[in-house]
């Protein structure tokens, strides 16, 4: 905490830095003027908490700098100290916020007693200062999720404006006479690749940027307001109901701004004017609906307000799960050509067209993401729900149209991507598939170990964290054998060693083999070499 001394006699200040316990009072800085208008200066700069001023200075007296001071510095507190019993004085100390008025010579009790004073009535005016502040931090973060909220519902349920009419007119200026209302919209899903790009950490920042700009062109004249859509998390909506004939140009300008600011221009979909606020959604819908229909292959607006009839025909018989099984047998072969030649396959077959709209666009998207969900559920049976949405993370939520820096449609960009997707599938299809090849081996070397104990398909399972269906299916996948009949062999070999050894009794060789029955060791061996255990030995070479 600071505190400044204003006298223009220096004794009196040196008298009062003597009388005062400053460290009692948790005073780290003591600050000194000879008059008003060095005070000035010492505040402006140092912005003490605690002034102490005499009244009679040169220059400019304790009356005129209390008179500043209660403009320009009202959070201080001010204590005077004067050599005049003067009421008039005394007044004009109380009428500008003075906490306490001293009179020379200075008693050191009473002067501390003043400073403790002072310093308790800033110190609760601060703590009311900083609930206020945390009060007003909150309330502008509240405030536009409020007005979001607010103007959202606005566009489905029309009767909710009379509850809100009244805050509409004072805050945004929409008044009860507005009769006519135009919607516009702005959407990320239609934004240039490097603006999301450059946001991907933080989209929340750029929609909040992007309503800014959209407010500081529609708030001065009160021409309408931009809000973040309640019911999508891609959508901005801007409300026009002041020079409506001239939309496309305020958006226009709108759109400028954009590029200064953030080297970006965006796509504005607009509907036609209608009642307010009984076809709000009526308005919303046009301007979806022109957003959906307009034609990626071109730019020749930024502001789309009308439908074209031929873009919504265009090639309604190509879809992208007539290339399924070609691109699912590219993924499985794990060739970076083939998935490469899938690919080239299909864009050439978009190509044919001088049209693509938003809307097919989403509808093709829409195919791949349910066939790649459906392939990553085939290639990895065993893994669960949200394994699977773990190895889809890669993809976005939503669709993110690839589009170039003039606005256009990119298949160039869009075939890029497709093929990354399909490779980083195929590469992981290979891993696991090598992971699989590498449990089974890893089971049959188990085998070769372990043979001589009583192992069951139950053992393995439980041992390998694996089903008895899966470790089936893959085993006679890999070695063209099942489980039982491997084990099996593996033990007809050990035991055809063992029986060479004459010393080595049949029954013995069948326990050092994982028989403990030797009849039923006997019947295999038999069924298996086509001599029974003592025939093979007689037949047999030993050392």
């Amino acid at each position: 905490m600071k505190v400044l001394i204003v006298d223009d006699e220096r004794h009196v200040r040196d008298a009062i830095r003597l009388l005062v316990n400053w460290k009692h009072h948790g005073i780290v800085t003591i600050l000194e003027a000879s008059d008003g208008e060095a005070a000035m200066e010492q505040i402006v700069r140092d912005k003490p908490e605690i002034i102490m001023t005499d009244m009679m200075m040169p220059v400019m007296n304790g009356v005129q700098l209390l008179e500043w001071l209660h403009v320009n510095a009202p959070n201080s507190k001010t204590i005077v100290i004067s050599g005049h019993d003067d009421f008039s004085l005394l007044r004009h100390t109380v009428k500008y916020g003075g906490t306490d008025y001293i009179l020379k010579p200075i008693d050191a009790d009473q002067l501390n007693e003043a400073l403790a004073k002072a310093i308790l009535a800033w110190t609760k005016e601060e703590e009311h200062r900083h609930v206020n502040r945390e009060r007003n931090i909150e309330m502008n973060q509240i405030k536009p999720v409020y007005w979001d909220k607010l103007l959202s519902n606005l566009i489905a349920e029309p009767s909710t404006y009379d509850g809100s009419a009244d805050q509409l007119d004072k805050e945004l200026g929409l008044s009860r006479n507005i009769t006519q209302c135009r919607v516009a919209i702005l959407s990320l899903d239609t934004m240039e690749r490097s603006l999301k790009n450059k946001f991907s950490h933080n989209l929340d920042l750029l929609l909040f940027s992007l309503v800014n700009i959209c407010n500081e062109f529609l708030s001065s004249k009160q021409r309408g307001f931009a809000f973040r859509y309640w019911n999508s998390d891609n959508e901005i909506v801007l409300f026009l109901w002041k020079d409506q004939q001239e939309a496309e140009a305020i958006l226009t300008k709108i759109n400028e701004g954009m590029r200064v600011t953030l080297r970006s221009r965006v796509d504005f979909g607009i509907g036609r004017s209608h009642p307010f606020p009984s076809d709000l959604l009526l308005s919303y819908q046009e301007a979806r609906e022109a957003l959906r229909q307009r034609n990626l292959m071109s730019k020749d607006t930024w502001i789309h307000s009308t439908l074209t009839p031929s873009a919504k025909s265009v090639h309604r018989a190509l879809a992208f799960s007539h290339y399924e099984e070609r691109i699912h047998l590219a993924i499985r072969s794990g060739s970076m050509e083939k998935i490469q030649e899938s690919v080239q396959q299909w864009i050439d077959a978009v190509k044919q067209s001088d049209t693509i709209t938003f809307e097919q666009l989403d509808h093709w998207w829409r195919e791949y993401t349910v066939m790649k969900r459906r392939w990553v559920q085939e290639f990895f049976p065993r893994k669960n729900e949200d394994e699977v949405k773990m190895m889809l993370a890669d993809e976005p939520s939503s669709m993110i149209v690839p589009l170039d820096e003039h606005g256009i449609l990119s298949l160039t960009l869009w075939q890029q991507e497709l093929t990354r997707s399909m490779l980083q599938l195929s590469k992981l299809l290979l891993q696991h598939q090598q992971k699989d090849k590498n449990i089974i081996f890893e089971i049959a070397a188990f085998l070769d170990q372990h043979y001589h104990e009583d192992i069951t398909l139950q053992d393995i399972s439980s041992r390998f964290f694996l089903s008895r269906e899966y470790i089936s299916r893959k085993f006679k996948q890999e070695f063209e054998v099942n489980l039982s009949d491997y084990l099996g062999q593996i033990r007809m070999d050990k035991a055809k060693t063992l029986l060479r050894n004459p010393h080595l009794r049949i029954s013995q060789v069948a326990e050092m083999v994982g028989y403990q029955d030797e009849k039923y060791f006997s019947k295999v061996f038999k069924k298996q070499e086509g001599l029974s255990p003592n025939e093979y030995r007689k037949s047999s070479k030993s050392i």
